[in-house]
């Protein structure tokens, strides 16, 4: 059997293709109306019956969920192998129940039940992590004979964190394998098992990883072992993943200020239809595990909203019942469509502005500094990143570069792949590093 371990790309920036160099016969390039008439006819071509007939089906990857399943991993996992072109469902394993409580409050809707799919064949499974999440699995007899169906037909299976050693360990399917898991499950893995301390191990057709800090690079190494590694060099660099996995993290910071405000932050998270699940989650489920009081408000007419790759996140309040509070700090994921929300919502850009001019606590990634903060004046005598291809839109771009800027009192960041370092870097300026350190290593970050 063959056996590797392996990481994730280093590669955190774009792939740029060099121009090819005209022929020594061409001398001029076709007029305009030819140009266009050429696009037309390969675009015709491309969407052919021929053509479509031609084109490989999206790969189909099954990702359970159960309450107490770590939704960092859950929502990393889907949303990375749909950025890949995947058919992912998301099905929950709890008996007639679509939504799930996840760990530390994060709700989630799933796509289907299990049961609704039992007989649907996947060319990936892949298991979060979390407890009770992972005993869960490992109890749903169901959910083991998929997985084993799966092993027999050859086909990717692949689990994180706990799930390694409750679920695919107890069912027999890391026999003889290298594998690796949380650092705490370790010794649960059978003895039958070659336990590795890999951020993430790849053993024939299983890959395993550690937890929510190895998430990221697990899920494009199972991009990797779908599509092949121009695919997931395709998908990893827009995500700006961090060049080096597993180092200290840092924020270049400016001005600086305290921002003590009690060992219970009350902190506003609001989502939107649009908004980067991945952000949204990393953000909310570390700073609950930091101790912090977040609310999760929905800008839509529900509780339920549809992020940005599908993923259906449900809030804790809508925006109205959120706004009859105070917060020591409002904090807003990115997701083009999440940000364009934010940035016309009256009432929200009304709180936030309130919450500048009191000099409290504010903050945004990826898309949202240049879509809903830098149009509404929110950066005016700010240093501050965004999404890199939006640095244009940032009036003073002298810190873009940065992965993550703390000016007084705002802080802004890059996009999914910097979204841990954002929310530890929170986390250290409002409990200090200390805690921010533990809490990386705890979540197997660094």
């Amino acid at each position: 059997m063959k056996e590797m371990a392996t990481r994730p790309l280093a590669s955190a920036l774009p792939i740029s293709k060099t121009p090819r160099a005209p022929s020594s016969g061409s001398h001029h390039s076709p007029p305009p109306l030819v140009r266009r008439l050429q696009t037309l006819a390969r675009a015709l071509a491309s969407s052919s019956p021929q053509a479509m007939a031609s084109a490989p089906a999206p790969k189909k990857v099954l990702v359970p969920v159960a309450n107490g399943t770590e939704p960092m991993e859950a929502v990393i996992t889907v949303d990375v192998l749909r950025r890949a072109g995947a058919d992912v469902s998301v099905a929950s394993v709890e008996p007639g129940s679509a939504t799930v409580a996840a760990a530390w409050g994060v709700k989630l809707a799933a796509d289907t039940l299990l049961a609704d799919i039992a007989d649907a064949e996947f060319d990936l499974i892949s298991l979060s992590g979390g407890m009770p999440g992972s005993s869960t699995f490992r109890d749903c007899k169901l959910l083991e004979n998929m997985v084993k169906k799966q092993v027999e037909k050859g086909k990717l299976y692949a689990a994180i964190c706990a799930a390694p050693a409750m679920a695919l360990g107890t069912w027999g399917l890391l026999n003889g394998l290298k594998a690796t898991c949380y650092p705490s499950f370790m010794d649960k893995l059978p003895s039958e098992v070659h336990a590795v301390e890999s951020r993430v191990q790849i053993d024939g057709k299983c890959v395993t990883s550690r937890g929510p800090g190895t998430a990221m690079e697990y899920s494009v190494v199972l991009v990797e072992q779908l599509y092949g590694k121009e695919k997931a060099e395709e998908v990893d660099g827009p995500m700006v993943m961090r060049p080096q996995h597993g180092v200290e993290f840092s924020m270049k910071e400016l001005n600086s200020t305290s921002w003590n405000v009690g060992e219970t932050p009350n902190i506003l998270v609001p989502i939107a239809n649009g908004t980067e699940e991945m952000e949204a989650t990393m953000i909310i489920d570390i700073l609950r595990r930091a101790k912090a009081n977040v609310v999760v408000a929905s800008l839509e007419d529900k509780l339920e909203v549809v992020a940005s790759r599908k993923v259906k996140m449900v809030a804790d309040v809508l925006l109205d019942d959120a706004l009859k509070q105070q917060y020591d700090l409002i904090l807003l994921p990115g997701g083009l469509g999440g940000a364009e929300a934010y940035s016309k919502s009256d009432k929200l850009m009304g709180l936030i502005k309130k919450q500048a001019e009191a000099n409290k606590l504010y903050g945004a990634i990826c898309a949202s500094p240049a879509i809903a903060l830098e149009p509404h004046g929110l950066l005016k005598g700010k240093k501050a990143t965004s999404y890199p291809a939006m640095w244009n839109k940032l009036a003073d771009q002298s810190e873009c570069k940065n992965r993550v800027v703390v000016d007084g009192n705002l802080i802004t960041s890059q996009g999914p792949g910097t979204s841990m370092e954002f929310s530890l870097a929170i986390v250290e300026k409002l409990f200090g590093r200390e805690r921010a350190v533990e809490l990386a290593k705890t979540m197997v970050f660094i």
